[in-house]
């Protein structure tokens, strides 16, 4: 792959953050706006609003892109009174989805009921292909009636379509703490879990294990790296392969109101490691983006999204 896009909301207090927002990138470095820093798709059903968008090439050519149903602009004050764990109790058990051949036409919105009434809120999605099973592992995180709804979870379905979905089963729990925004890489034949531990500690933490599904164990050297950072306040891990052969990982910084939000950037030789460092000086942004996923494009995919947004 030669190009690269960038699948995001913004952090805004009026409905039009809350959409799908695209970026594009030749090297994964600098970054620019598509279709002049508005949506490329609005969500017209349920709360009107999405975030935590992630996206995936499937096997058969096809696009998907699925996002947490939430509007805090539409809904904060009023549906949930401006308490976030009511959010997290009684918020969406659906998806947000669009389905795509090219990147440019997207099909109307759908909404997928993964969660039973048993669950809290379906948080931030990100899906994975399942070389062993040939299907692809949809992942979220979610409280849950089982303990109280307390600490959330990381809870997963398969399915092969996007059309039809397993029963959901949880896929991780933390001891002392509840842990969201799970995304999954394969390399070499591991799988790689970056999650948003709620506390002890309170940040990102990677975990290596041999099946995607099974137990995983933390590399302690990224917990080193994180350390140093000296906040905690980062989420929504997006990681991808660069063309050097490097990695990158984008964290989403919420430690300041306003301005100032936004992905940084880390690079790690390899993913195994652990060791990312942040990378500020070699990357350019033209403004916040906030929680979302990289997709590898071709330069031939990179003009068709251009072309097809220029000048809107």
């Amino acid at each position: 792959m030669e190009a690269y896009l960038f699948v995001h909301f913004k952090e805004k207090k009026t409905p039009d953050g809350e959409q799908v927002y695209f970026a594009l990138s030749t090297d994964g470095f600098n970054w620019e706006a598509v279709n002049g820093e508005q949506p490329v798709l609005w969500s017209n059903l349920g709360e009107k609003g999405v975030r935590d968008h992630t996206i995936i090439r499937t096997h058969n050519g096809k696009f998907y892109i699925l996002a947490t149903d939430l509007s805090l602009a539409n809904c904060f004050h009023t549906k949930y009174k401006g308490d976030w764990s009511n959010i997290g109790r009684d918020a969406s058990k659906c998806l947000s989805l669009w389905e795509s051949d090219d990147l440019v036409n997207w099909s109307d919105q759908r909404m997928i009921e993964l969660g039973d009434t048993d669950f809290g809120c379906l948080w931030a999605p990100d899906v994975i292909y399942d070389y062993q099973n040939e299907d692809y592992v949809i992942h979220w995180s979610s409280s849950h009636a089982s303990n109280n709804y307390g600490d959330k979870a990381i809870y997963y379905t398969r399915t092969k379509d996007f059309d039809s979905f397993s029963e959901p089963r949880m896929l991780c729990r933390k001891d002392g703490s509840g842990i969201i925004d799970s995304a999954i890489y394969e390399e070499n034949g591991m799988y790689y879990r970056f999650l948003k531990s709620e506390a002890n500690p309170a940040g990102i933490i990677l975990q290596r294990g041999r099946t995607l599904t099974g137990e995983y164990t933390r590399i302690e050297a990224f917990d080193e790296e994180m350390a140093k950072l000296g906040h905690s306040a980062y989420e929504a891990p997006t990681a991808f392969k660069l063309s050097n052969g490097k990695w990158c990982l984008m964290l989403d910084f919420f430690g300041v109101e306003g301005e100032g939000q936004g992905y940084v950037p880390f690079i790690a030789d390899e993913i195994d490691t652990g060791r990312f460092i942040r990378s500020d000086e070699s990357f350019s942004f033209p403004y916040g983006f906030k929680h979302g996923t990289v997709l590898a494009i071709t330069m031939e995919e990179y003009n068709r999204i251009k072309e097809a947004f220029a000048g809107q």
